[in-house]
């Protein structure tokens, strides 16, 4: 039925358009429709009488409507001069936009019809000109003139939606009326011609949450207190229907996707009021015990959650944080715990939005409250020590088994076990001390030496004694008294120097001394000398009362002949209880000093033999010694004149070097055979001097026995191996070649060391000054001198 209504709305439409073109025709052409004017006459130049002739006919628009099927073209207009007698001579011409394919003209009657279905929605009007012409000159009888063809409006295009799909947001809680979203349609129809393109807004889906508004499309909120945690997301559909949404109109939908946003309006709540924890007293600070957590059905930060511990008597030993990735509240071990003295502790704990909204604080507090009770579990805990650490005294020296001192341990658990010592070996490897395994005492097993190790420093062990696992450790320091039994002695290996010219009372050394025992069993050192000696005729001794003490010359005038050394024994006390002492000799040697007492010499030897000798015999070992160097200077200065022809004399350009010529000499006059030059400097030729080097023409096998086995292990017989192979191998690089050198050099001691010219006389052999030449020409003294030794024995 709907289509029926459709098509008889459009065929309606159709023949009012008809009508209104008929009746603008009419119009038009009874509006503008001029006839000719005559009789108006002009005078030419030559008196002759011009006739202007107006347009007959003007227009200025046709209509046609859209979308026609009819059978038939459907006429447009009517093009009419009134200069056309209707005999067929005038001729209508159409030209412009669509004309000849969309708009044709009859050229006799004039009549306009559309050819093709036109569409406004492409093109809305059409400019043509129209001209009346002579059919048979083609002249034109009238000027051209244009007119518009517009294209009539109906309703054929629904309104759309800018968006297919639409989303939104709207907080949830929202007052009725709260504007959600604007959607917008658009209708290509005409929007000057009548309602086709007038539209209205209606909600399709979506009641009763939202409404739309009918002129604007602005959606809102339909319903009060819209519960995000009840639902979220709505669906809505809305449609735009045009003809001002009267019957017959075309519409269009889209659909708009509403998301309720959340807001805080639930507290948080705990879903159970008592939480049951247990934590064993072995677990240490910061040990996780259990959670709780408070629901907020509210997302993001309405929903976060802090928990804090309000009252209890558990608040000192326990602490509450917060994990905001599971929003749990997390309970802590903050001290350690004792199941003995107390086994079970209470928590309230409170959780509370971060965030409050103000708008929703009337809903009430954003906050919950809930109890915690843990149990504390007995925990097989090893022995403890009453201290946690011992220090102890004993005295050296003191007898094996004394006591030193004693340790107590205790089972903490209700068990209260048996308890069993030990000492670490680890820290007593010399086995010092021993400990009674029942009570804990702690005995020397030998005799201990304060100088030696003045602290012990041990570790005690304590087990249950039906539980080896249990186990316990504490540190026992040591202490060892100090008792006065060493004596004290030189601080330092003292060696003493007087003057043979020291004067009586005269200083000449300060000692001090040491004592291995503690500073209270020598707080001073008393010095002096033995009483067999206390009246020595050559030294006394002085105490400085600051633990030194000096010593003195108590006589004029030593004499290095007579006595050079004396020992003077000097004995130390200390002040322990009781006191110890020692002798310590002290070492004076007797050296000659100048006038300000410097010292020269100490050396008695050295004196004697200055004392003993005389000027003239020292003149005459220093006349020998020269005479002695003179010889030896004779002896060098024959031997080099006799290598002399060994040195290659200045004015003489020889040259160690062999030249090849491979020509024949032409006489004393040729001077083009060779190069003069190249023997007075064959080294200059092209800046280098060639190699002359030879190639064997045979080749070389190295014999097969040389060559060790691959896997060989000893490089030392590889590397020899291959050093004779290659010695004994002709073929193989270097060939032999000619060398030639330059000058020998002049000014050596030693002369030439050439032996070219050296085997061609025996009287050169002779090497034996080498001997006199000293110690670094001794190895080659050897060498020349082993020569000599074989040729006699031969």
């Amino acid at each position: 039925p709907k289509m029926k209504e459709d098509n008889c709305l459009h065929a309606a439409l159709i023949c009012l358009g008809m009508l209104y073109y008929s009746h603008a025709i009419t119009t038009e052409k009874l509006n503008h429709a001029r006839p000719s004017l005559h009789g108006h006459h002009e005078k030419g130049k030559e008196g002759q009488v011009l006739h202007r002739s107006k347009r007959g006919w003007v227009w200025n628009q046709f209509f046609v409507i859209e979308e026609y099927t009819g059978p038939d073209p459907v006429l447009v207009g009517r093009l009419h001069s009134d200069i056309d007698s209707g005999d067929g001579n005038i001729k209508y011409i159409l030209s412009g936009e669509g004309a000849g394919i969309i708009f044709v003209i009859d050229d006799k009657s004039g009549n306009i019809h559309a050819t093709k279905t036109l569409d406004r929605e492409e093109r809305a009007q059409y400019t043509l000109t129209a001209q009346a012409v002579d059919r048979n000159t083609n002249r034109p009888l009238e000027p051209p003139s244009e007119f518009i063809v517009k294209v009539q409006d109906i309703n054929d295009n629904p309104p759309e939606f800018l968006h297919e799909n639409y989303h939104a947001n709207v907080p949830e809680r929202s007052n009725v009326g709260t504007s959600v979203i604007q959607v917008t349609a658009s209708d290509a129809d005409d929007p000057t011609y009548g309602n086709s393109a007038k539209l209205v807004y209606s909600i399709l889906e979506g009641q009763p949450y939202f409404s739309v508004e009918a002129q604007t499309g602005i959606i809102r909120t339909a319903l009060p207190n819209m519960d995000r945690e009840a639902k979220e997301e709505y669906h809505v559909v809305i449609q735009a229907k045009d003809m001002g949404g009267h019957m017959g109109g075309l519409s269009g939908t889209t659909k708009v996707t509403i998301t309720l946003t959340d807001v805080n309006d639930n507290p948080p709540k705990f879903p159970q009021s008592v939480y049951q924890m247990s934590v064993s007293e072995a677990a240490v600070p910061g040990e996780e015990v259990g959670r709780v957590k408070a629901k907020d059905p509210d997302i993001g930060e309405n929903g976060l959650v802090a928990y804090s511990i309000i009252d209890g008597d558990g608040m000192d030993m326990f602490e509450i944080t917060t994990d905001y990735e599971t929003q749990e509240g997390v309970v802590k071990l903050k001290k350690l715990l004792d199941f003995e003295t107390k086994k079970s502790y209470s928590l309230k704990v409170e959780a509370a939005n971060v965030h409050i909204d103000p708008k929703f604080i009337s809903n009430g507090p954003f906050k919950d409250t809930v109890t915690v009770k843990i149990s504390v579990e007995d925990a097989d805990e090893p022995p403890v020590f009453l201290k946690p650490s011992y220090i102890f005294e004993v005295q050296e020296n003191a007898a094996s088994g004394t006591v030193v001192g004693k340790v107590h341990a205790k089972d903490p658990d209700a068990a209260n076990s048996a308890i069993r010592y030990s000492i670490d070996r680890h820290t007593d490897l010399e086995r010092y001390f021993m400990i009674n395994a029942e009570d804990g005492n702690i005995k020397t097993i030998k005799a201990l030496d304060r100088e030696e190790i003045a602290w012990h420093n041990i570790s005690v062990f304590a087990v249950e004694v039906h539980k080896q696992h249990q186990e316990a450790k504490v540190p026992v320091a040591i202490k060892v008294v100090d008792v006065n039994d060493n004596a004290p002695k030189f601080a330092a290996a003292y060696e003493a120097f007087v003057c043979e010219n020291a004067r009586s009372n005269q200083q000449f050394i300060t000692i001090s001394a040491d004592d291995k025992d503690d500073s209270a069993n020598g707080p001073r050192f008393i010095f002096s000398l033995p009483p067999e000696i206390i009246h020595n005729p050559n030294f006394t001794l002085r105490d400085n009362r600051d633990n030194t003490a000096s010593v003195l010359v108590r006589r004029e005038g030593f004499s290095r002949q007579k006595q050079d050394l004396y020992l003077l024994p000097i004995v130390i006390s200390d002040g322990g209880l009781p006191p110890m002492s020692s002798t310590n000799t002290l070492t004076i040697r007797v050296c000659g000093c100048d006038s300000n007492g410097s010292l020269l010499s100490c050396n008695a030897e050295a004196y004697i033999l200055n004392a003993g000798l005389s000027t003239g015999a020292l003149i005459a070992i220093l006349a020998c010694i020269v005479i002695l160097l003179v010889i030896v200077v004779l002896f060098v200065t024959l031997k080099r004149q006799k290598k002399e022809p060994l040195i290659v004399f200045e004015e003489e350009d020889v040259r160690e070097n062999i030249i090849t010529y491979d020509d024949e000499g032409g006489g004393e006059e040729d001077t083009e055979a060779f190069d003069i030059a190249t023997l007075q400097n064959p080294d200059g030729i092209n800046g280098f001097i060639p190699r002359k080097d030879i190639k064997p023409e045979y080749q070389y096998m190295p014999r097969p026995g040389l060559r060790p086995a691959p896997n060989s292990v000893d490089v030392d017989d590889f590397i020899n191996t291959r050093i004779q192979e290659a010695d004994n191998d002709p073929t193989a690089p270097p060939y032999d070649s000619i060398q030639i050198y330059g000058y020998e050099g002049r000014g050596s001691v030693a002369g030439s060391l050439s032996s070219l010219e050296s085997a061609t006389t025996d009287s050169d052999l002779d090497y034996d000054y080498l001997q006199n030449w000293g110690p670094r020409f001794k190895k080659l003294a050897d060498l020349y001198g082993s020569k000599d030794t074989f040729d006699d024995d031969s």
